[in-house]
């Protein structure tokens, strides 16, 4: 009676706990790894990359403007900055100017920058499509994979019902003594072997939750369950009417790849036409503001005349008009300058200059001829690397309907083995029932049933998830609808 009741009470909270526990579709499998797979993040990094690029393109348009302010002290014999002449006192000055500049033309080089960004940036967008294609298929996968273990595990635990059904009866008819006491070890064994079944069938569940919740980035401790909806094989598909050209023709529209090379292709070209500008000339406007202070500069439009006097030098003897004339010089001493107002010198010093810059390449060393060259055969290399992209392509869709073709004979095959296998195992049962056939032929005819039964569940999923891929050639939607 308490094992029943601890039984029921296991039950129930397991019960509770799956409700509790959300399942994961495998819709939101997908866009849960659309947003959080580390190459779909690493693909949106290139993207933003890609926009600052483009935006720094656009504000190369933009003129340049650079401010600076210095402060310098100087000693021994230096010049002085407000009036250029040598002096041999220390001399505190201060230096502000402003300059902007500003591109005019430079052999359309800004303007082909800006295509190359915008190109750049619709080939990013495209590889980070290509990429979140590739998470999808690979959660599509894991998600099936899940799918097939998890049936595998029912299949192998009714297997291990069976079998202890097996061993109660041949147990009763041993008790009845209809039965030797050594036919229940074949099935004791059999018993042991469908337990080490089930062992590898729950690790092989472990192993693929794992696998899908790599892909998704969840924690391996996390809890985490997928939904087990019920699927059929189609029966309106037809892999055997796929036609390669069609598919391929509607993949290279449909397939971000092929339109990122594209993109890449013009991206080359535009390289090469920067490179040209390098041998045209450019011209520049340019202009400045600039003012000075210097601690030595003085006011002489107010000078102090407070102690000012007339100093009369030594008489000298000069002729003029034929006779001799004495006369001396005077000289006005005393006078001070005041120190010039730190304003008023920035004021005053305040100077302006514009002006145009026509630079011409003559002679660079062939850098730019070289760069020209690179970039061509750049452009070379990226079309044979879209080629090999569309080749690789078409391969890829090749595959899949050859894939698709043969998962379809393989799953009807391992169809009629289950049915063949069915009807031995019914007849076998038959027979053990009326005491025609011993335990062994009787586990082996279950045996035989249960393998049938397992290939039938992977053939079923491999061709599912071969006709997905077509699908997604196809630019459907993945989904198990």
């Amino acid at each position: 009676m308490l094992r029943k009741v601890t039984l029921l009470l296991t039950t129930a909270l397991l019960a509770f706990t799956a409700q509790a526990q959300e399942s994961w579709s495998l819709e939101k499998c997908i866009n849960y790894a659309q947003q959080n797979n580390l190459n779909v993040k690493q693909a949106q990094y290139q993207i933003s990359n890609a926009e600052l690029t483009l935006q720094g393109a656009k504000l190369n348009r933009m003129p340049s403007v650079n401010g600076s302010v210095r402060g310098v002290t100087q000693f021994g014999r230096t010049i002085d900055p407000t009036t250029n002449t040598f002096n041999n006192q220390q001399i505190l000055s201060n230096t502000f100017s402003l300059d902007v500049n500003f591109t005019l033309y430079n052999g359309n080089r800004l303007n082909n920058l800006i295509k190359q960004g915008e190109v750049d940036l619709a080939a990013a967008k495209f590889d980070a499509q290509a990429t979140i294609n590739d998470i999808s298929l690979n959660v599509s996968a894991a998600y099936l994979n899940i799918l097939l273990a998890e049936e595998q595990l029912e299949i192998a635990r009714k297997a291990l019902e069976q079998s202890q059904q097996q061993l109660e009866q041949t147990d009763k008819l041993i008790q009845a003594g209809s039965l030797p006491e050594n036919e229940r070890l074949d099935i004791l064994a059999q018993v042991a072997q469908n337990e080490q079944t089930i062992i590898d069938a729950q690790n092989l569940v472990v192993s693929n939750y794992l696998n899908l919740k790599q892909l998704l980035v969840l924690d391996p401790d996390e809890e985490f369950s997928i939904q087990r909806p019920e699927i059929e094989v189609p029966t309106t598909s037809n892999p055997s009417a796929y036609q390669l050209e069609e598919i391929y023709t509607t993949a290279l529209s449909t397939q971000p790849q092929i339109k990122a090379g594209e993109f890449r292709l013009q991206s080359a070209a535009l390289d090469e036409e920067i490179a040209r500008a390098g041998l045209l000339p450019s011209l520049s406007f340019f202009g400045s503001v600039s003012s000075n202070y210097s601690s030595l500069a003085k006011d002489f439009a107010n000078p102090d005349r407070s102690n000012e006097m007339q100093v009369f030098g030594p008489p000298i003897e000069v002729m003029v008009n034929g006779t001799n004339t004495t006369v001396a010089f005077a000289e006005t001493v005393g006078t001070v300058f005041p120190d010039k107002a730190y304003f008023d010198q920035i004021e005053e010093n305040f100077g302006q200059l514009v002006g145009l810059s026509l630079n011409i390449p003559i002679y660079n060393r062939g850098t730019s001829r070289i760069a020209m060259e690179r970039a061509r055969i750049n452009v070379l290399n990226t079309e044979v690397t879209n080629k090999q992209v569309k080749n690789t392509l078409k391969t890829n869709v090749q595959r899949a309907i050859a894939d698709a073709q043969s998962a379809r004979e393989s799953y009807n095959a391992a169809q009629r083995t289950v049915d063949a296998a069915q009807a031995a195992f019914d007849n076998a049962q038959k027979r053990f029932d009326l005491g025609a056939i011993n335990n062994l032929e009787y586990s082996t005819s279950r045996n035989n049933l249960d393998r049938s039964k397992v290939d039938l569940v992977r053939a079923k999923y491999q061709y599912i998830f071969n006709l997905k891929v077509v699908d997604f050639y196809m630019g459907k939607e993945l989904s198990l609808d």
